[in-house]
């Protein structure tokens, strides 16, 4: 999509953790890995993402991608749930990405237009979307840039390792996350690519 990380590095590189990150990372960060026009097959994507590990939902998004290959929402709609866990999703998994497409079908509200907090609202009403998934949203769909998820367990591990932390409370990220903003997106996907690089700030 293009993004031009420059006013956020320049924020952020007055905390010394995050100017290390930028110095190893800045030309390796990207949003397109997750972005999807298609707002229901996004948040399918991320639903498959929750509590699996990276590699799992890399190999059944790419399972899934093919199974829905140019059949229309309302066709995925159709799907016989047996088809999805074929591929590697559990029956909750099933039911929340016919939720999700269900909502869709019918659902005239305007993403673009809203806050992110009318957003992650809107999302949570559909059973099977948390804060989590609307939060990866917010990121990687809108590209909205201050958006920071407590409940991301890698982000969290980052933290610890890069700021020397044994444990991280409400406090200590309130702390930080201050610092960050408006740029806590991109805060993010430096921490993530951090510990997926296993490359912290000494």
């Amino acid at each position: 999509m293009g993004y031009n990380f420059s006013n956020a590095f320049k924020h952020l590189k007055s905390d010394k953790v995050m100017a290390f990150l930028i110095e190893e990372f800045s030309d390796k960060i990207t949003f397109d890995d997750r972005f999807d026009s298609n707002y229901p097959k996004a948040i399918a994507n991320l639903i498959i993402e929750q509590q699996v590990s990276f590699k799992a939902a890399i190999a059944i998004k790419k399972r899934f991608d093919k199974l829905i290959k140019n059949i229309s929402n309302q066709e995925i709609l159709d799907l016989d749930s047996n088809k999805l866990k074929l591929i590697g999703l559990s029956s909750r998994k099933c039911e929340y990405i016919k939720n999700v497409y269900s909502y869709f079908k019918s659902s005239n509200f305007d993403f673009e237009k809203h806050t992110d907090k009318e957003i992650i609202e809107e999302l949570t009403k559909i059973k099977g979307i948390g804060s989590w998934t609307a939060k990866m949203f917010l990121m990687f769909i809108l590209f909205r840039e201050n958006v920071f998820s407590s409940k991301d367990l890698a982000i969290i591990n980052s933290i610890k390792k890069n700021y020397k932390y044994n444990e991280v409370d409400a406090d200590v990220l309130n702390e930080l996350t201050s610092k960050w903003s408006p740029y806590k997106t991109i805060a993010c996907l430096l921490l993530w690519k951090s510990i997926e690089e296993k490359n912290f700030y000494q």
